[in-house]
């Protein structure tokens, strides 16, 4: 197997990638089995239970994983290539830990205040735009949704605290 130079680099290996998801897939397929077995999973009188067709197809699941780990143990002394990078890693975290957050966030304390805060953070840290630009158009944007979303269109989305307070 050649060696390039993103071989050469520290990170996850797709190999150790493989294996986790393999794992995660049969999980899944377990767990559609488990369920499917205990909704009745057999032929009844009338034809197929409820569970029939979806405990095949989580032992399909099932299988279908097994085999991807197999396959990736095999390979797993052998295989150096890599996944990704730290530095790649540390880009995707960048997204993903503040949309993490803004979801979160939704669901605790409505749309509107995260919305404002991703916005307005996201532009200031990631995009390295002046703070006073970022407040004006994350709170911009978000009192326009709600403008737009709660009093035009009468389109309830989730509000929080702050909502409730001003009478929403």
């Amino acid at each position: 197997m050649p060696h390039d130079h993103e071989s050469a680099q520290a990170g996850a290996r797709i190999v150790v990638i493989d294996l986790v998801v393999a794992m995660l897939v049969v999980m899944i397929g377990a767990t559609v089995g488990y369920e499917s077995y205990r909704l009745g999973s057999s032929w009844g009188p009338e034809g197929p239970q409820a569970g029939y067709f979806p405990f095949y197809i989580g032992l399909l699941i099932c299988v279908c994983g097994a085999v991807v780990f197999a396959q990736s143990l095999v390979k797993l002394k052998t295989d150096r290539r890599i996944f990704v990078t730290a530095g790649r890693f540390k880009q995707v975290l960048v997204i993903l830990l503040p949309s993490t957050a803004y979801v979160l966030g939704v669901q605790y304390i409505g749309i509107y205040v995260p919305s404002a805060l991703f916005i307005g953070l996201f532009m200031s840290f990631v995009g390295k735009y002046h703070s006073l630009r970022s407040t004006a158009v994350g709170l911009g944007v978000s009192v326009s949704a709600f403008v737009l979303f709660e009093i035009w269109f009468k389109i309830p989305l989730p509000k929080g605290p702050l909502e409730r307070l001003l009478g929403f």
